[in-house]
């Protein structure tokens, strides 16, 4: 495996990057209130699922800060508690789903295409400011994937609001909330395959006196 400098990830270590993960945290942080709040008003499982992920954005943000500058194995061990996390989210969200799925009660339609469309605004601008760090080590790109999620997110809810709207049904709800623990059990993923890739070879170098 090459070790030359132009082959390692971008670890986040500049002070830009550091000043936009201050800004999306902020951003992440008051969508979180806004859409869990939205969520229980509204009976909306969907926007209760995307405010968890705020949530849980605004801690990995944070994390991310945090472990900025310490040594790869710091990094993408961080990396892999950012991804169980987004594995936690996915269970919280399948059994509120699950719960909600016996009432078959519909949620507010208006509420969610509103809030829906605040928090698509909110993401858009997170994205925008994060593009161009999109591609990094395990600690960076688990940022990335976050964002992206939650741009995804919103889309879903706008439509699913819809189609509450049109059918009178709570399923539309229910199955986006689905869909969206699906997308952060699959993010989890990529983001611990690449933060035990990382410490597999930080242990390499190390057992070879490289590290």
């Amino acid at each position: 495996m090459s070790c030359c400098p132009s082959d390692q990830k971008f670890d986040g270590s500049s002070t830009a990057y550091r000043r936009a993960l201050w800004a999306v945290i902020f951003i992440n942080l008051v969508m979180f209130v806004v859409e869990i709040s939205a969520g229980f008003t509204s009976g909306s499982q969907s926007l209760k699922a995307d405010a968890l992920d705020f949530a849980g954005d605004t801690m990995t943000y944070t994390i991310s800060l945090l472990v900025i500058g310490s040594a790869l194995a710091v990094r993408a061990k961080a990396a892999l508690f950012k991804g169980g996390l987004l594995f936690a989210i996915a269970i919280a969200v399948l059994s509120m789903t699950l719960l909600r799925a016996f009432s078959g009660e519909p949620p507010i339609a208006e509420t969610m295409g509103i809030v829906g469309f605040a928090a698509l605004l909110a993401n858009a601008i997170s994205v925008l400011i994060l593009l161009k760090w999109r591609d990094g080590d395990a600690n960076v790109r688990s940022v990335w994937l976050c964002s992206r999620n939650d741009a995804i997110g919103n889309v879903g809810v706008m439509i699913a609001g819809g189609l509450v709207a049109l059918t009178g049904s709570a399923w539309p709800d229910l199955i986006l909330a689905f869909v969206l623990a699906g997308i952060f059990t699959r993010s989890a993923w990529s983001i611990c395959s690449q933060a035990l890739s990382e410490l597999r070879d930080h242990t390499a170098l190390a057992n070879t006196g490289e590290a």
